[in-house]
C-alpha cells in the first residue's frame, strides 16, 4: 500500500527494556590509532567494533543490535512467565503465550512437516481460469503475501484526510528487480533456484528443478517491467488515479468483481495505481504465460512466506539462500529468538502497553517534548537563513513546520486485538494466516473512511522514529529514549548529538526530496516557486554525486566495484545532514551563551559530533553491505558519519580539520537545510 514512512533506520528494533547507565562518551570505543581527520567514523567507533565482532547469526551488528539483544532476553523472560500462568481465553496474555509456545515447539513443527501448507498448495493447483485465479489471488493477498501485485488502503495523497485504495508493483521473490537483471547477480539467481527446488521437493511438487527454473524465468519477465528503487521514490510519478471502471477494463486478466468482493471491498468509484505499465505487463503475462508457470510462481511465493513457520528442513533451505547467500549470515537465529519476535510483532501495541507501564518514565516524555520544541525553533531559524529560498516559499515552509503533529512515547488509544483469534489447536502457520487476514481486514475496512490520525505505525518498544508526510507528523516511540540515543545522566552535547539529531532528522524529512511535495495538511501539493525548486534540485544533485563517489566494496573477478547509490539514499542523506545542523543549532541555543567546560578532554562541540558517530557504530558482512546498497534508502553507517560530516562547517571547526580525507573545501560543502 502507499504508506510513506521515513524512519531513522531500516532496522526497527525492539527496546532493551532497561536503562543501565553507561559512560556517555567512552574512549574505549575509540580507535585512536586512526587520525580523526582521515576517518572520523573509525576513530569514534573502531574500539567498539573491535569489542563487538560479528556473531554468526548476524549479517550486521551495531549499537542498535545491542539494544535488540538485551530486549530479546527480557521479552523472553516476560513471555516465558506468561506460558507458566493460567491465562484467560481471548486475553492478550493467552495470545502471546500460545504464539510463543507454538514457535518454540520444535517437536510439533517437525512432526507436522509441510502438512499445514498442502491444502493451499492443492488449491493453487486447482486454478483453471480467470474466476478461480481471481478468487484465490484475493485469498493469498489476504493471508500470505502479495503475488503479482499488492493492494492496500492508505491516505489519499491528494486528499490526506480520506483513505483510498492503492494497487502497486509487487511479487518478486528476491525483492529487488536488480537481482534478476544484473549480470553480476547470476550466483544469487542460481541460489534462488536452488532454494525453490528444495522447497518444491519438500512439498512433493513434481519436476521440482524445472518448476524452479520456470519460476525464475517468470519473475525475470516481471522484473523487466518493474520500476527501480530510485524511480519508486518519485511520489508524483507513482500516484496515478483511475476510475474503477477504467481499471477493470484495462487490467482484464483478473475478474476484479470477484477479487474485490473476496478481499472484503464494497462498492467504490476510484483507486490509485502506482505503476500502471507494470500492471500492464502482469496483465499480459497472466493471459500469455502457461497456467502451470503461474501456479508454480504462486506456490513459490507461498512457500517462501510459510517456511519460517514449518519444519526445520524447509526453514534450513530457506535460510541457506535468504540468510547465508543474500546477507552473509553464518547461522540462523536461535529458535527462541524467532519465536519471541512473532507475538512481539503481531501484538506489538499490547506488548508496548506493558512496556511503557514498566519502563517509560513520564519525565522522559516531558524532556523529549522540550527538545522537540527546541528543534522546531532551530529549524525555523535555518529556514529563515536560507539564501537560495524565496520569502514566499519560506512562508509556506514555516506553515508546515508549525503544523507538525508530534507523537512521543505511546499512543493515546491502544489497538484492540480482541477479535484476533490465536488457537493452539491448529498449526502455527494457520495461526499466522489468520493473523494476516485479521490485519488485512482491518486495513480494508478503512476504505473510503477518514484517516485516523491517532494511529501509530511503530510500537512503543521499537527503537526507531519516523515522519509521515500525509499526516505531517513526527513520531518517537518510547524505546528511542535510552542510551546511546538519550541518556538522562549525560550532558546536553551528548543528547543533542544523538536523540537531538534523530528529532532533527525526522523533521527534515518533511522537507527532503519526497517530503517537500506535501503541504502542511499532508496533501501532495507543490508549494514551491519554480526557481526555488530548481535551486533545491541543483543542491541535491551535488549531494547525490558526493555519495555516488563512495566505494562500498572493491571490484572482484566476479563483479565491478560496488558504489554507494546517492539517488536511492538522497532523502535519508538530506535528513541526516539537516538533522545534524538543526540539532547543533538547538544545542547552541540551549546554552544561552554559556560555554560548557570540556569533559574528558573534549569540548562540548566535539562531544556533540562524537555522540552522533557513536550511534552508527557497526560491523557488517560484505554480502549485507552489497544487499543494503541495492535495496536500502539509508546509507551505511560509516557514510552517514563521514560523508555527512564533511559538509558541516562546525564539524571542521570543532576538530580543527584543515586537511585529510575528512576535509572538504568550504566552497565544495553543500548545505541544504
Amino acid at each position: 500500500m502507499k504508506r510513506i514512512i521515513f524512519a531513522i533506520s531500516t532496522i526497527a528494533l525492539m527496546a532493551s527494556c532497561c536503562n543501565k547507565t553507561a559512560p556517555a562518551i567512552d574512549r574505549a570505543n575509540f580507535d585512536e590509532s586512526v587520525a580523526l581527520n582521515e576517518d572520523f567514523y573509525q576513530y569514534a567507533t573502531g574500539g567498539w567494533q573491535a569489542k563487538n565482532p560479528l556473531k554468526p547469526e548476524f549479517s550486521r551488528y551495531g549499537t542498535f543490535d545491542v539494544l535488540r539483544e538485551n530486549n530479546e532476553i527480557r521479552l523472553n523472560e516476560l513471555f516465558s512467565a506468561m506460558t507458566e500462568q493460567e491465562t484467560e481465553k481471548g486475553s492478550v496474555e493467552q495470545k502471546i503465550a500460545d504464539l510463543y509456545t507454538m514457535g518454540l515447539d520444535e517437536v510439533r513443527l517437525n512432526k507436522e512437516g509441510l502438512a499445514p501448507v498442502q491444502g493451499d498448495l492443492e488449491a493453487i493447483s486447482q486454478i483453471v481460469g480467470k474466476e478461480s485465479l481471481s478468487a484465490l489471488l484475493a485469498r493469498l493477498h489476504t493471508e500470505t503475501g502479495n503475488p503479482l501485485f499488492s493492494v492496500g488502503v492508505s491516505a489519499d495523497l491528494l486528499n490526506s484526510t480520506m483513505n483510498t485504495l492503492y494497487v502497486e508493483q509487487s511479487g518478486l521473490g528476491m525483492g529487488n528487480r536488480d537481482y534478476y537483471l544484473d549480470e553480476e547477480n547470476e550466483s544469487k539467481r542460481q541460489g534462488y533456484v536452488k532454494w525453490l527446488t528444495a522447497a518444491f521437493s519438500l512439498a512433493g511438487i513434481d519436476n521440482a528443478d524445472k518448476a524452479a527454473e520456470d519460476v525464475l524465468s517468470f519473475e525475470k519477465k516481471m522484473a523487466e517491467a518493474f520500476r527501480s528503487r530510485v524511480q519508486l521514490r518519485d511520489v508524483t510519478a507513482n500516484y496515478n488515479p483511475m476510475s474503477r471502471a477504467d481499471f477493470v477494463a484495462r487490467y482484464d486478466a483478473i475478474d476484479w468483481d470477484i477479487y474485490f468482493k473476496a478481499l472484503g471491498l464494497g462498492e467504490f468509484e476510484n483507486l490509485v495505481v502506482g505503476q500502471p505499465e507494470v500492471l500492464d505487463k502482469v496483465n499480459e503475462m497472466i493471459k500469455s504465460e502457461p497456467i502451470s508457470d503461474i501456479k508454480n510462481y504462486l506456490k513459490a511465493g507461498y512457500l517462501s512466506r510459510a517456511a519460517g513457520f514449518l519444519s526445520d528442513d524447509i526453514y534450513a533451505a530457506h535460510f541457506e539462500f535468504f540468510g547465508r547467500t543474500m546477507s552473509g549470515q553464518q547461522e540462523m537465529r536461535p529458535r527462541w529468538k524467532r519465536a519471541m519476535a512473532i507475538p512481539n510483532g503481531l501484538l506489538g501495541e499490547a506488548v508496548g502497553e506493558i512496556y511503557v507501564k514498566k519502563y517509560f518514565p513520564e519525565s522522559d516524555k516531558q524532556r523529549m517534548t522540550e527538545m522537540v520544541k527546541n528543534l522546531q525553533t532551530a529549524l525555523g531559524q535555518h529556514i529563515d537563513a536560507l539564501e537560495w529560498m524565496s520569502d514566499a516559499t519560506k512562508a509556506k515552509a514555516h506553515e508546515k513546520l508549525a503544523s507538525f503533529t508530534v507523537k512521543i512515547g505511546y499512543p493515546d488509544k491502544w489497538k484492540d486485538y480482541s477479535s484476533l483469534e490465536i488457537d493452539p489447536a491448529v498449526s502455527y502457520w494457520e495461526n499466522m494466516k489468520r493473523a494476516s487476514a485479521w490485519y488485512t481486514a482491518d486495513n480494508i475496512s478503512k476504505m473510503g473512511k477518514e484517516v485516523d490520525r491517532t494511529e501509530w505505525f511503530m510500537s512503543p518498544q521499537t527503537v526507531n522514529a519516523y515522519y509521515n508526510p500525509t499526516t505531517n507528523e513526527i513520531c518517537f516511540p518510547a524505546a528511542i529514549l535510552q542510551p546511546p540515543f538519550y541518556n538522562s545522566t549525560a550532558d546536553d552535547a551528548v543528547n543533542y548529538g544523538a536523540i537531538g539529531v534523530v528529532i532533527g532528522h525526522e523533521m527534515t524529512h518533511g522537507f527532503d526530496d519526497q517530503g517537500r511535495n506535501f503541504d502542511k495538511d499532508g496533501n501532495m501539493n507543490n508549494w514551491w516557486t519554480d526557481e526555488d525548486a530548481a535551486a533545491f534540485k541543483a543542491k541535491t544533485d551535488v549531494l547525490v554525486e558526493q555519495f555516488n563517489k563512495v566505494e562500498i566494496l572493491p571490484a572482484t573477478d566476479e563483479r565491478p566495484a560496488i558504489m554507494a547509490d546517492g539517488a536511492l539514499s538522497l532523502g535519508e542523506n538530506i535528513a541526516d545532514q539537516g538533522g545534524l545542523r538543526v540539532a547543533y543549532t538547538a544545542f547552541r541555543n540551549s546554552l544561552q551563551g554559556v560555554e560548557p567546560e570540556a569533559i574528558d578532554g573534549f569540548s562540548a562541540d566535539q562531544r556533540f559530533y562524537l555522540s552522533y558517530a557513536t550511534i552508527w557504530g557497526q560491523n557488517i558482512r560484505d554480502e549485507e553491505a552489497a544487499r543494503l546498497t541495492k535495496t536500502d534508502v539509508h546509507s551505511l553507517g560509516k557514510n552517514r558519519v563521514n560523508v555527512t560530516l564533511r559538509n558541516i562547517d562546525t564539524f571542521h571547526k570543532a576538530f580543527g580539520i584543515t586537511e585529510g580525507a575528512m576535509f572538504l573545501p568550504e566552497e565544495e560543502r553543500i548545505i541544504i537545510w
